[in-house]
């Protein structure tokens, strides 16, 4: 049983589908552990693709460049739409029109800390993009879907027209890369224990366990 808080950086893009996986199998993991564990849950900027143009591109053409053809993603969304239903995940990547560059989202997510709403604008953006298809690269797109998570959307789209949190966001994703992390999701425990990728609850489990024991050893699943 742990009794001490529970610390989580969690280190993800919300145009990630394994991101999404990865946070209904963490939620999982916590679950478990009952009521009593008290949870910090921190998100941390990880763009996918930082040279993203700023109004986005073609979802198809992008799918194209990134895995060469179509085909190539299918397979690959075959497993996700598994995964997917597995974690009641309702996929409808049909319904993306485009790839949008996630710097605002981060933004927004980055001002919903501060706000004490950041865990539930992370829920809503990845609903908005990957079971309704929305543009979360658009301010006003993001500002309605920060009111689902009880924001004030006339405050957020004033702060993602302001400069406020840029060199903030671009810090806390400088210091993921200096980490050394190369994908996500990843997760980082009690500024001791890193998970890489959209491991099962179990293996969350096992981190928890050590963090119980009070062992000092390190430990990454990849």
């Amino acid at each position: 049983m742990i009794e001490q808080n529970l610390k989580i950086e969690v280190y993800s893009d919300v145009v990630c589908p394994w991101c999404y996986v990865g946070k209904r199998r963490l939620e999982r993991a916590l679950q478990q552990l009952g009521s009593s564990v008290k949870t910090d849950i921190q998100w941390r900027p990880f763009q996918l693709n930082p040279t993203m143009p700023q109004n986005g591109m073609d979802r198809t053409v992008y799918l194209e460049t990134k895995f060469g053809s179509l085909a190539a993603f299918k397979e690959m969304e075959e497993r996700l739409l598994e995964a997917g239903r597995a974690e009641q995940i309702p996929f409808s990547f049909d319904k993306i029109a485009r790839t949008p560059n996630t710097f605002l989202a981060h933004r927004l997510i980055w001002y919903a800390g501060r706000q004490g709403k950041q865990d539930a604008v992370v829920e809503e953006l990845f609903r908005a993009y990957f079971v309704e298809g929305n543009d979360i690269g658009n301010a006003q797109t993001l500002a309605k879907e920060a009111k689902q998570a009880g924001l004030e959307p006339k405050e957020v789209e004033l702060f993602l027209a302001s400069e406020t949190g840029i060199a903030e966001v671009k810090r806390e994703e400088a210091g993921g890369h200096q980490m050394g992390i190369r994908g996500v999701p990843y997760f980082v425990l009690n500024d001791m224990y890193a998970i890489s990728g959209a491991q099962r609850p179990e293996a969350f489990l096992e981190v928890f366990q050590r963090i119980a024991t009070g062992s000092e050893k390190k430990t990454t699943h990849r």
